[in-house]
């Protein structure tokens, strides 16, 4: 998340510098339980918190970025720490001086070269003379990150980004936006050179993970707990979906690993439309020993006992 004042990841999940990577997963995942906006509707401060916990666990999380984070190569909104530098440097000097142009016509072909990625003799198309000899030149183009939750990227909304000197925009995110999709803000860059057009912001878009959903192209998945009775006898079972919950009627005689469909619950799909929800469900057994359901068992494979691994691969 891009903000005015980003708290150390840290000391966001909660964990030492030295956390391991299984540490951080494990904070991670009981913050975003915890914090969950299902579990909270309408409470801003607990849907903020739950923003900060995807973004530091977005940098975190990841072994390259946190290297980099360590080694003090990128800030807390993974944004490069030497290019924000290098433009507060200039924020105040001579514009002319920015591409290192001394005004000499010897070196005009390179300053071309470098400030519009132009080979040598190439052609000119970012600006030209202004009057009275100066250069005009477009600004430089600048990069940010944004972490966004899970569902927001599917939902879509609006969110306000900080831009270094520039003040703060709102942002469009587009129901259904996919990890690592980038986002161009025309005109939001550096300040061009003596009247020169401003360059562009890009956004990168990091999208959180989430403790119930998977993404898999169009289609979500997720895992349903159920019990032993309700995997025996079937059950309704009211189960989440990004649009609210649902209720899902899981069969009798339902075996552990079977999936089962949601049409339309799914991602939303550019031409419209949206994905499936594929449910799976999971058999949990009782947390601690039950002697009546030991008994119940025991009984009833003295007398019904069957092969669950007849006809696995595994046996072949």
């Amino acid at each position: 998340m891009v903000q005015d004042q980003v708290r150390d990841p840290y000391d966001v999940l909660g964990v030492s510098k030295t956390a391991s990577e299984a540490e951080i997963k494990k904070a991670y995942r009981q913050l975003a339980k915890k914090l969950h906006p299902d579990l909270h509707p309408g409470d801003k401060a607990k849907a903020d918190e739950f923003s900060r916990v995807t973004a530091a666990y977005d940098l975190l999380g990841d072994p390259e970025k946190r290297k980099r984070f360590d080694a003090g190569e990128i800030d807390a909104n993974q944004q490069e720490r030497p290019q924000r530098q290098y433009y507060r440097s200039h924020a105040e000097a001579d514009p002319s001086e920015r591409y290192g142009f001394d005004g000499s016509f010897d070196d005009l072909g390179d300053f071309f070269s470098q400030a519009f990625g132009h080979a040598r003799g190439g052609g000119f198309s970012g600006g030209g003379f202004a009057r009275g000899g100066q250069m005009k030149m477009r600004g430089r183009d600048v990069q940010f990150q944004l972490t966004v939750g899970f569902r927001e990227a599917l939902t879509g909304g609006k969110k306000t980004v900080g831009l270094p000197d520039s003040g703060r925009i709102e942002l469009t995110i587009p129901a259904g936006i996919t990890d690592g999709t980038t986002l161009r803000l025309a005109g939001k860059g550096e300040p061009g050179v003596n009247g020169g057009p401003p360059g562009d912001a890009h956004v990168r878009v990091t999208v959180a993970p989430d403790p119930v959903f998977a993404r898999d192209g169009d289609d979500l998945k997720m895992e349903l707990p159920v019990s032993i009775d309700e995997a025996v006898l079937g059950a309704t079972v009211a189960v989440p979906t990004i649009t609210g919950r649902v209720n899902l009627k899981v069969p009798p005689n339902t075996s552990s690993g079977r999936t089962m469909r949601l049409k339309g619950k799914g991602a939303p799909k550019k031409g419209g439309g949206a994905g499936d929800l594929l449910v799976t469900v999971k058999l949990v057994l009782p947390s601690q020993p039950d002697e009546a359901l030991e008994k119940a068992i025991r009984e009833w494979r003295s007398q019904h006992a069957y092969d669950p691994r007849a006809g696995w691969k595994g046996n072949q």
